[in-house]
Formats: C-alpha cells, sequence, structure tokens
C-alpha cells in the first residue's frame, strides 16, 4: 500500500507543483499579494496530496509566538521545509543558496522573500543575509532556520551549523525550537500514512553563551527523536 500511495502521490504533487510554479513566476511582475498566493496554493497542495494520497496527518503541539522570533526547526525531510508556509503566517526562511538557481522556483521563492544562504562566502554575504533577515523583522514575518543545514535521519543528532550561533548573536532574538518526526513517513522514496508531530518548546531568550544555546536547542528540537 505504501507504495501504491508513493506512486500516486509523486506524479500528482509534482504535476501540479509545476503549475504553482509557472503561476506564482508569471505573478512576480503583479506584487506580493499573487506571489504569495502562488506559494501558499503550493504548499497548501502539498498538504492535500499528503493528506489523502499518503494517509499523513499533521498534528501540532504548542504554537507559534505574536512576536517577532527566530525559529529553529529539526529537519528529517522535505516534508517540512515545504510546509513551513502552512505552519508559519508568512515565514521567512532560510534556504541554501544553490536551491534559487532551480529554473521558476528560485525566482519565486526570491520573490516571496526566502534569505538566501552561502554557507562558504566571506563576510559581505553574511551582512547581505543579515540585511535580508532584518528587513523580514521589520515586515513582521518570523524567521526560520534549519540549524542543522541539512536532512538529518529520524533518532540522529547532528551538530548545528556555526551560522546559527552568528544569527543568534547579530539579531538578538528569542529563539524557539520546533521540533519534527517526519522521517519515519516521509522517506525519500516510499511514503508511509501515519502522524506528523510539529512541536514548539520553550522560547530561549537572546544573549546566552554559544554553547548553551546550543545545548538547549539541541534537545528541543530532538525531542521527538528517541533518547541517543
Amino acid at each position: 500500500m505504501a507504495i501504491f500511495r508513493s506512486l500516486l502521490f509523486y506524479p500528482v504533487f509534482y504535476l501540479g507543483s509545476a503549475l504553482f510554479v509557472l503561476f506564482t513566476a508569471a505573478m512576480i511582475p503583479f506584487g506580493a499579494r499573487f506571489i504569495r498566493a502562488g506559494v501558499h496554493g503550493w504548499t497548501g497542495w502539498h498538504r492535500f496530496c499528503a493528506r489523502y494520497l499518503l494517509g499523513i496527518r499533521v498534528r501540532v503541539e504548542g504554537r507559534a509566538s505574536s512576536d517577532p522570533a527566530l525559529y529553529v526547526m529539526k529537519h528529517e525531510s522535505f516534508f517540512e521545509a515545504i510546509d513551513a508556509p502552512t505552519l508559519f503566517d508568512l515565514p521567512a526562511p532560510f534556504a541554501k543558496a544553490e536551491l534559487f538557481a532551480i529554473p521558476g522556483w528560485g525566482r519565486a521563492a526570491l520573490a516571496y522573500g526566502l534569505v538566501p544562504v552561502e554557507r562558504e562566502a566571506g563576510a559581505k554575504a553574511l551582512r547581505t543575509m543579515l540585511r535580508e533577515a532584518q528587513a523580514r523583522i521589520v515586515d513582521g514575518r518570523p524567521l526560520v532556520l534549519f540549524p542543522e543545514g541539512t536532512r538529518t535521519p529520524h533518532g540522529q543528532r547532528r551538530p548545528l551549523q556555526s551560522g546559527f550561533a552568528g544569527l543568534y548573536k547579530l539579531l538578538a532574538l528569542p529563539v524557539i525550537p520546533v521540533a519534527v518526526d517526519s522521517g519515519p513517513l516521509y522517506h525519500r522514496r516510499w511514503k508511509r500514512s501515519g502522524i506528523i508531530t510539529y512541536r514548539f518548546g520553550e522560547a530561549i531568550p537572546p544573549g546566552l553563551p554559544r554553547a548553551e544555546v546550543e545545548r538547549q536547542v539541541q534537545d528541543a528540537i530532538n525531542a521527538l527523536n528517541p533518547a541517543p
């Protein structure tokens, strides 16, 4: 059944995705309202396909803050990356710079307000990223970061990327960790039905030493993982 569901999901979801990407890219000259409609339509389409084709339901424990914050999420699969505009209210996720080279999608992502991350770039690129992030804060948008930098198998911990500590210090925002357990269901190939849980942790105040904030973030984003 899992194989059948996945074989149905892939063509339906990706065909729909192509249409949403084309629509969003075409709407760029017409302003933010239409761009956001295209992106939110795409991420809503993903939730719909996950629910009714894969049999995946979503449970959310806790809630996002109404105040400016940097949300740091566990990253186990593409599910939470695609799902961010549904989980949050008009988020501004950080994303690897190479993703913006994807035809159509890259232009739409930039227009929506994703913040490119150039991992190996120098101080100039860091200042640009910080300026973009601060602009999103002024617009009242929550910042979303996957601090591990890449997908991590369920049950494993990965060291946080050094960029997280820099953003934490320079942005001086509370950090809200979000645990997720998508890995066992949303495999790269064959998906399984079940419940994916998001768990919002307690806010971590700005100004803590690097080792302490990283320890707290590690514990909180792995709250849905088996004990190491």
